[in-house]
């Protein structure tokens, strides 16, 4: 079964304009994503996933979008909640499984786990564990770009706590100044682990002024709404590609699960069941399913169908997951040193 993910070519044209085509690429994205973390969240409790996983259930909507958008020379980076940026880019989902099982096809060979994926075959660079700490990659990552003439950009994913971390205004920085092809990507939930943004940033402070106020060309949007995504990212990634400015997208959007694991966490005092109900009702892929059903692009049978399809392809990733070897026990610090790094460190202690 071919499971890459459809691009549909995009950024040049406005939502309205785009073929049925396209606009069922945006749908299949959201679906696949949000199959995936349910099967994740379904299994996590058996106890055969041993690293922490932070799901995306609720936010599928804008690395959905930006996936499709992308080409598969663009380079992404992303944070520890990178399940569904590195699914959207191209990464390979068997290996990703794998890897959150910590077994040796994982795409890490199991030793980073849910939070440290990369599929540098479809320019998904890596992702991380702390906070802000792939900002000044994926900066690093525009200049090589830029240097070496390229047409392509970088898209660093971040969520709203990142832009409390110092790294953030010296990476952005250094990105405006050198007008570096790098789309910063702030998926704003509200929430930073357990506090929510009215404690942590002055009232009526918006993210993406902040960002503006650093050089950086700005735009802010409903990351729940396909159409409204659409134009937000594509024109943002037009600015980057054509080498005006870095730019800077904030997308308002909502996580449903706890902040790390499989379960649901309202009843926990951070946040209310109300609110959670709110947002549940602003769900991107039952909006989205609504439109297209309305402009009679998708029917009954077109859905099951698409539905049977991912749930094959994700069952068969789970098998393939599952039954894998474990890494060699012997091995367990291979690849914590680059090659030939302790000959190196030598020859330089040597003189």
């Amino acid at each position: 079964m071919n499971t890459s993910i459809p691009k549909a070519k995009t950024s040049a044209k406005t939502f309205v304009n785009l073929s049925d085509t396209d606009k069922l690429c945006f749908l299949r994205s959201m679906l696949r994503i949000r199959m995936v973390e349910e099967e994740i969240a379904k299994r996590y409790p058996q106890g055969n996933m041993r690293c922490p996983t932070h799901l995306s259930i609720g936010q599928e909507c804008v690395p959905a979008v930006i996936g499709t958008l992308l080409t598969k020379s663009d380079l992404a980076v992303s944070t520890h909640r990178a399940h569904a940026h590195y699914l959207a880019k191209g990464g390979d989902l068997k290996a990703m499984l794998a890897e959150i099982y910590g077994k040796e096809t994982g795409c890490c060979k199991g030793r980073g786990g849910s939070m440290h994926l990369i599929d540098e075959r479809v320019g998904f660079k890596g992702s991380t564990a702390i906070v802000g700490n792939t900002i000044p990659i994926g900066v690093g990552l525009a200049l090589s770009q830029k240097l070496r003439g390229k047409n392509d950009i970088t898209v660093v994913f971040l969520g709203d706590g990142a832009i409390e971390e110092g790294v953030f205004y010296e990476a952005a920085n250094f990105a405006v100044v050198k007008k570096l092809p790098v789309l910063f990507v702030c998926e704003n939930n509200l929430y930073s682990v357990y506090s929510p943004l009215k404690v942590r940033q002055p009232q009526g402070r918006k993210i993406c002024d902040i960002a503006s106020a650093i050089g950086l060309h700005s735009q802010e949007g409903d990351g729940n709404n396909v159409a409204e995504s659409h134009r937000v990212l594509s024109t943002a990634i037009d600015t980057c590609r054509q080498g005006h400015s870095a730019a800077f997208v904030e997308l308002h959007t909502y996580r449903w699960r706890e902040h790390c694991g499989p379960h649901y966490d309202n009843d926990i005092g951070y946040r209310s069941e109300a609110e959670f109900l709110a947002w549940k009702e602003k769900d991107p892929i039952e909006l989205y399913k609504t439109q297209l059903f309305d402009a009679q692009i998708l029917d009954t049978q077109a859905l099951q169908l698409m539905t049977r399809q991912l749930e094959t392809e994700i069952q068969d990733a789970f098998e393939f997951a599952e039954s894998s070897p474990y890494p060699p026990a012997e091995q367990a610090c291979s690849a914590v040193f680059a090659p030939d790094f302790n000959v190196n460190r030598e020859e330089v202690a040597n003189g």
